[in-house]
């Protein structure tokens, strides 16, 4: 399947064999892995994980995929979107921006797009994300991009040597389509 979702300035894409170098230096970035699973990223990571990806099974029950996000003009890697489909109707959302597009909009620009993508070409029932709870950038952006926060777990995760909490959003399609009808929160 060929994914390609355009917006002013992003495409968020398939991740090709050039993005991996962009790729491995961000997440190796002791600020980007603060808040994620990995505290060092490596190149044979990157190339791992793109050699698993299969996008010809985008979409299938209870897989990952791992979408670039990307400069129109220069094709230069931003970040990444990730995407776990539950189930046939339910997807987690996860995005990971290089420090040097960070307070750009880029992340904003490129959930909304996938938000409606998953919305309205592929007709899904519901998104969450999960973050941590000092994630505080991460859950503002899932605020203004209307997902309302469903939970706050105390010390559910022990991670990178403590425990930790993390918060839990969620947004439906039918949320989704009566702020566009109305105007509030459009994404884009």
């Amino acid at each position: 399947m060929d994914i390609q979702i355009k917006t002013q300035r992003l495409s968020i894409r398939a991740f090709e064999a050039g993005d991996l170098a962009a790729f491995t230096k961000y997440r190796a970035d002791p600020q980007i892995a603060q808040y994620q699973s990995w505290t060092d990223y490596s190149l044979e990571q990157a190339q791992a994980m793109f050699e698993q990806m299969d996008y010809q099974q985008f979409g299938e029950s209870g897989l990952w995929f791992q979408l670039a996000i990307a400069d129109n003009q220069t094709n230069q890697l931003m970040g990444d979107i990730a995407l776990h489909f539950i189930d046939k109707q339910q997807i987690e959302i996860g995005f990971t921006i290089a420090q040097d597009y960070q307070q750009q909009g880029i992340a904003y620009e490129a959930v909304s797009a996938v938000i409606e993508y998953l919305f309205n070409s592929l007709n899904k029932h519901r998104i969450v994300a999960t973050t941590d709870a000092e994630n505080l950038a991460s859950m503002a952006l899932l605020l203004k991009l209307g997902f309302r926060k469903e939970g706050h777990y105390l010390q559910n995760i022990f991670f990178k040597g403590r425990w930790g909490d993390e918060c839990f959003f969620a947004m439906l399609n039918s949320e989704y389509m009566t702020k566009s009808k109305e105007g509030v929160n459009v994404l884009r």
